[in-house]
């Protein structure tokens, strides 16, 4: 009965990967944001007028 459960999960690597496929983007917006929060030009960042 085990066997038959356990083999329909993924491997580890698989599970990995699909991490991995979430977090990388993730964190690639993530530091875009920090870059553009501390290098972008004052004409280019957003006026907040109240």
């Amino acid at each position: 009965m085990w066997e038959k459960f356990l083999g329909r999960f993924p491997s580890n690597l698989i599970i990995f990967l699909t991490f991995l496929s979430v977090a990388l983007p993730w964190a690639t917006y993530k530091i875009n944001q920090k870059l553009h929060q501390y290098g972008d030009p004052p004409w280019k960042k957003d006026s907040k007028r109240d």
